[in-house]
């Protein structure tokens, strides 16, 4: 229910999977969606050996990220705003390059976007360890189960979002000033995201 709780809450991850998703489609918002799904995991990772400790005992690392975050994100949504959607691609040799580094770009965003939030990995080191019982055996197998589950529950909700936003571009597929009106939604919820976060 805590990772429900938290994938529902609006943050930078579900801005991006949304906003991926009017402006570019829903293939490269689930590319977005599987960067975010690897960076999670990096997170796991780095909070199973103990990353976040450094955060505590040199504050000045975990703020050098927060504000590179947030520059991240400032750059993100200001890329998004006045954006039109892609058109669709067609079947030549180019727009499959396009599709391609498309879909190579998403995933990046998706990957920088949750790498570059410490607040993130601050999250797994808080709440992962609640659920390990170091009594018993295989403590790396516990980790890698609650981060199976992180991972998967919060790909789960990217996808939704991604479907959520295919319905809103859909909504206004034919009438460009409305998909722009979206994009700049999007790209000032983002901007004001990364400001809260600059700020923060």
């Amino acid at each position: 229910m805590a990772l429900v709780a938290i994938y529902l809450v609006p943050g930078p991850d579900m801005i991006l999977v949304l906003g991926t998703t009017v402006s570019e489609g829903p293939r490269r918002a689930i590319a977005t969606a599987v960067g975010l799904a690897v960076a999670r995991s990096i997170h796991v990772l780095l909070a199973a050996v103990g990353l976040a400790a450094l955060f505590v005992s040199q504050p000045w690392t975990y703020h050098t990220v927060r504000l590179v975050g947030a520059a991240y994100l400032l750059y993100l949504g200001w890329q998004l705003l006045g954006k039109a959607s892609v058109l669709p691609a067609t079947n030549d040799l180019a727009a499959a390059g396009m599709a391609k580094s498309g879909y190579l770009a998403a995933f990046r965003r998706g990957l920088a976007t949750n790498l570059l939030n410490p607040k993130s990995l601050i999250f797994c080191s808080v709440l992962l360890p609640q659920f390990i019982r170091p009594e018993l055996s295989g403590v790396a197998g516990q980790f890698a189960v609650l981060a199976a589950i992180l991972v998967l529950t919060g790909f789960v909700f990217d996808l939704a979002y991604a479907l959520i936003g295919r319905g809103l571009w859909a909504i206004t597929a034919e009438n460009a000033r409305y998909q722009k009106a979206q994009n700049n939604i999007f790209a000032l919820l983002m901007m004001s995201i990364g400001l809260k976060v600059a700020f923060s």
